[in-house]
């Protein structure tokens, strides 16, 4: 493992595309042993008292936490017929990347927007993530057709949503970074809590044309009623899977832009090196 967070990328062998799709499989078994949930029932779930809190482990530890998850009586949300959901979600910022720096310079009232595809579904809309100086971070979403993903500056619909509900306007900003992972979503049986869970993490980033992935990492957030026991905290801890505060976002930044000012993140990739074994690469 190195210090350096901008290395060369290795084009993978046979050998470990093979193991990569072993690990597709075994993952794919896992989720479909999981008893359904609807998309219906999960909104349902209405925690009024929520915690979020991230945790980062790989996919080996992953598979276990699924058998765990099963046993504890947690079902999986399925969508067109499958439990592992694909997404490709795009983030804008400023010229400047004032909202990527916001989040690095520790600032409590921040916003992200981006636009996100739910692939299996088809469905596509402008989200914005705003955080206030409580820590609580609150989304708004509106519909937007898959062809204004990369760029929703002709829809005075979904710019005037924008003008609304963000400090920002749509002349201000532009794509920045791409993300792609795929998400299992679990919910335990009392309804108080629900896990997601994202693999197969990547990055294009749209400012320098360089991309990088995260490999074996997954990123899981439980969003738990705080005034409910968590069985699930349990279960990670009993895995030792600790927590780790992450942005998908300012990751996939530092990873792929090496004049960014990124110096709080480097202790995060190195945390996800250290979990998943290897270094994190960069490629074009």
């Amino acid at each position: 493992m190195t210090a350096d967070l901008h290395s060369t990328h290795v084009s993978a062998t046979g050998a470990t595309e093979h193991t990569k799709a072993s690990g597709n499989a075994a993952l794919a078994q896992a989720a479909t042993a999981l008893p359904p949930i609807t998309l219906e029932e999960m909104d349902g779930v209405k925690l009024l008292n929520r915690i979020d809190t991230k945790y980062v482990t790989n996919e080996a530890t992953l598979l276990q936490l699924l058998s765990d998850a099963q046993a504890a009586g947690y079902r999986a949300l399925e969508t067109a017929g499958s439990k592992i959901s694909r997404y490709h979600t795009v983030y804008y910022d400023t010229d400047n990347l004032q909202m990527f720096l916001d989040h690095h310079n520790k600032r409590l009232v921040r916003q992200k927007v981006r636009t996100r595809v739910y692939v299996n579904s088809g469905d596509t809309y402008l989200e914005i993530k705003r955080k206030n100086n409580h820590g609580r971070t609150k989304k708004k979403r509106t519909s937007i057709p898959e062809s204004e993903l990369m760029d929703f500056s002709l829809d005075a619909a979904a710019t005037g949503y924008l003008s609304r509900h963000s400090a920002f306007t749509a002349e201000q900003l532009s794509p920045a970074l791409s993300t792609g992972f795929s998400r299992i979503t679990l919910v335990n049986s009392a309804m108080t809590e629900r896990l997601t869970i994202d693999t197969g993490l990547s990055f294009e980033n749209h400012r320098t044309g360089h991309k990088a992935t995260l490999h074996d990492a997954v990123i899981i957030e439980l969003k738990q009623d705080g005034r409910a026991a968590s069985q699930m905290k349990n279960i990670l801890l009993e895995r030792r899977v600790k927590p780790l505060r992450i942005s998908k976002y300012c990751i996939g930044t530092t990873l792929t832009n090496q004049e960014v000012k990124h110096n709080r993140f480097k202790e995060k990739v190195r945390a996800i090196e250290k979990i998943i074994n290897r270094q994190i690469t960069q490629y074009d």
